[in-house]
């Protein structure tokens, strides 16, 4: 597999939707992960991230303009312990729910199918971080149609173990902007991870689609403490 830029990666696509990226920085002190929204619609536009104990939630920036909230309105990030969700849906509940009764990630998941929006249908992406006594490792995965057929399912998990320092994994809604909107393709895309959270904070909010971009959620977390640092741009102030 071929290591991406993922400045070029985002740079090069107006709409790639909405993304998890995790990995390690590089010097290999930190669990990393992003997780960005974008929108096309003004329903979906009109959307910040607020902080919601120790992860996020969506939440409307202008309520009067709120028509529909069942799939723009969720927690993309809550932390288990010493686990970290992170998803584009309120699949972040299923996982949290599922794995607090001892179910894996995978199985947490076997609930839950692609998002009910067709013609789009578009995927579920979500991912897991882990970290436990100075180890990290991490899965995502991607619920999606069967390329566009709402009658199966189809469903990938990609785990990483004892990720490489500098490393990471991107994973995105679509392909690129469509009509329908085309679902992801194959594996997450192996991108490298900086040290500094400011540093990788700015280099996804400016490459993201300025007239798509909404928000913008970005945690490092010690692999010796669990000590984290969050950083949230929304589009909407």
């Amino acid at each position: 597999m071929e290591m991406k830029n993922l400045a070029t990666e985002l740079s090069s696509n107006a709409y790639p939707g909405r993304g998890i990226v995790i990995g390690k920085s590089n010097d290999g002190k930190k669990a990393v992960t992003g997780y960005f929204i974008m929108g096309r619609s003004e329903n979906s536009r009109n959307r910040v991230f607020v902080e919601d104990g120790q992860g996020i939630r969506t939440q409307a920036f202008d309520p009067s303009k709120l028509t529909d909230p069942s799939l723009i309105i969720y927690a993309p990030v809550r932390v288990l312990g010493n686990k970290t969700i992170v998803t584009n849906g309120d699949q972040t509940d299923t996982i949290y729910d599922g794995m607090d009764k001892q179910l894996t990630f995978e199985q947490s998941l076997r609930v839950r199918e692609f998002e009910p929006d067709g013609p789009n249908y578009t995927p579920r992406i979500s991912g897991v971080m882990h970290i436990e006594n100075g180890t990290y490792n991490y899965a995502m995965s991607i619920l999606k149609s069967n390329n566009g057929n709402p009658d199966a399912c189809n469903r990938y998990t990609f785990a990483y173990e004892n990720p490489v320092a500098g490393e990471g994994h991107f994973i995105h809604t679509y392909m690129h902007d469509g009509n329908p909107l085309p679902s992801f393709e194959g594996e997450p895309k192996w991108v490298e991870i900086c040290d500094d959270i400011d540093e990788f904070t700015n280099m996804l909010w400016t490459n993201l689609n300025e007239e798509n971009k909404v928000s913008l959620f970005v945690r490092f977390i010690d692999i010796a403490t669990g000590e984290y640092e969050t950083r949230i741009i929304n589009k909407n102030q």
